[in-house]
Order: C-alpha cells, then sequence, then structure tokens
C-alpha cells in the first residue's frame, strides 16, 4: 500500500522575506531612519556599550545631505525616542530638538559622512572587547566567519590625541577608514558604518563580538587562521551591507516588539 501523498512545496514568492523598504518621500525615510536609530540606540544600551557620556550612532537626513540625526547629550540610550532625537549640521549646531549633542564624537562622525556620501549612518561607542583589541592595536584575525566578513575591510588608526574636538583629527580618521566598513582606533575603540543604521549598528554589534572571540581564544592558546582565499570568499559572502541589514531584523524586531515605546 502506498503511503499519504506528501504535502507539494509551498512557492517561493509566497514567502516572506524582508528587504530594506523602499520611500515614497523624504519625510517616510526621515521617520524610518530616525526609528531604526531609536532602535540601534536602544539595543546598544541593552548590550553594555554604553559609557558614561561616551558613544553616538548617527545617520544622515535624506533631504538635507550635511545634517545628521544623534542621540542627545547625556542620555541615557535605554530610553532614547525618537521625538528625543536631535538633527545637527556638520559644525554640529543643532538645528531641530532641545538637547545638545556631543561635540567631541560629532566631530568625527561629520567628518566621516563627509568623507564618505555612501555612507547612512555611523556608530561608535567604547564598547569593552573593542577597547580591548584597541588597547592592543590590533586588527581583527580572520578566525572566525563572522570575523571574515571584516578581512582586509577594516583599518587600525594608529594613535591616540585624547578626546578628538577638531576637524583635523577628524578628517584623519576618515581617512585612514578609507572605502573599509570599519575601524579599530588605538586605545579608543570602534567604529563602523553602512548605508544604512542596521548595517552600521550589525558592523559594530557582530565586530565587538569578534574582538570577544579574538581576546578569548588568544587568552586559551593559539588561534588558527583561516585562509586568504578562503577569508576573501567569506568576505563576499557575508560582508556586504544587504546581509548586515538582513542578519540585524530580529534585532530589530525584538526590541520594537518589546520596547514599542522607542517609536513615540
Amino acid at each position: 500500500m502506498h503511503g499519504p501523498t506528501p504535502p507539494l512545496p509551498l512557492p517561493t514568492d509566497k514567502l516572506r522575506f524582508a528587504m530594506p523598504p523602499m520611500h515614497a518621500s523624504a519625510e517616510d525615510e526621515r521617520r524610518h531612519r530616525k526609528e531604526r536609530l531609536a532602535g540601534a540606540l536602544r539595543l546598544f544600551g541593552r548590550l553594555g556599550y554604553e559609557d558614561g557620556v561616551s558613544g553616538h550612532i548617527t545617520a544622515r537626513d535624506p533631504e538635507f545631505s550635511d545634517c545628521f540625526w544623534v542621540n542627545p547629550f547625556g542620555m541615557p540610550f535605554r530610553y532614547v525616542t525618537v521625538s528625543d532625537l536631535v538633527l545637527a549640521n556638520r559644525d554640529g549646531q543643532v538645528v531641530e530638538g532641545g538637547h545638545h549633542v556631543n561635540q567631541a564624537a560629532f566631530t568625527v562622525h561629520a567628518q566621516v559622512h563627509a568623507a564618505r556620501p555612501d555612507v547612512v549612518a555611523v556608530a561608535h561607542c567604547h564598547s569593552v572587547h573593542g577597547r580591548a583589541l584597541a588597547a592592543l592595536g590590533d586588527l581583527l584575525d580572520p578566525i572566525t566567519q563572522e570575523s571574515c566578513a571584516f578581512y582586509e575591510d577594516h583599518a587600525l588608526y594608529d594613535a591616540y590625541s585624547g578626546v578628538t574636538v577638531d576637524a583635523g583629527e577628524g578628517r584623519r580618521i576618515a581617512g585612514v577608514l578609507g572605502s573599509h566598513k570599519a575601524l579599530v582606533l588605538r586605545n579608543h575603540g570602534l567604529l563602523t558604518v553602512g548605508d544604512s543604521v542596521d548595517a552600521a549598528a550589525w558592523w559594530f554589534i557582530t565586530m565587538e563580538r569578534s574582538c570577544q572571540v579574538q581576546l578569548t581564544a588568544r587568552a586559551a592558546g593559539r588561534p588558527v587562521l583561516i585562509g586568504h582565499r578562503q577569508a576573501v570568499a567569506t568576505r563576499e559572502q557575508l560582508g556586504g551591507d544587504l546581509v548586515a541589514w538582513i542578519n540585524y531584523q530580529p534585532m530589530w524586531q525584538e526590541i520594537t516588539r518589546s520596547e514599542p515605546d522607542l517609536l513615540s
């Protein structure tokens, strides 16, 4: 006797798969970027990346390309809402919002945005493992699938000059970043960029985790490096901003479902 007929596969066009949204107007895109920015800040707060008033994520305004949305100075990441966000021009002057911005951090972000018109968002925080790797003046080694996303696509800013408050230092940092997605700031921390808030946030999160893995592996023994050809191939598969956006979506869903007030 024959068993029951197995169910037929569903057509792939009937299955859901999120992709970056298209926007009908600058106003719609502005609202989208601000929502994603508030969500990323909440996540960074949860993950312990906040250290006093240090740390910023900026998002370029879709209409005024030399103005950037940023978290308010001194407000805990865990409580930021869309309406709290501040819009500042490239000189760090507030043009919309009711709070100050951290001028030292904004100086670097503004110069990175100016040097990279392709970049929508820049993330920099004083995370623990990022600072530990930065204190060693090291780059990430290709020792895991995740770290291969940064293989030959991040750089070391091999200097430390204290709190950055002048545009010249910001331009030098942007110059070392070049076309890469990420930077290790020696004795300072990590900086990542992306063509969306989601991508920049994901690169920071997975870079911080990769720092943790590398430091842990070195403490335990001698990590085995992935070969150049395989590392490049893995980067080509996993190192694009679209892949970063896709990887970030579970975190976006989690934060908006558990803390919907961030959208207010």
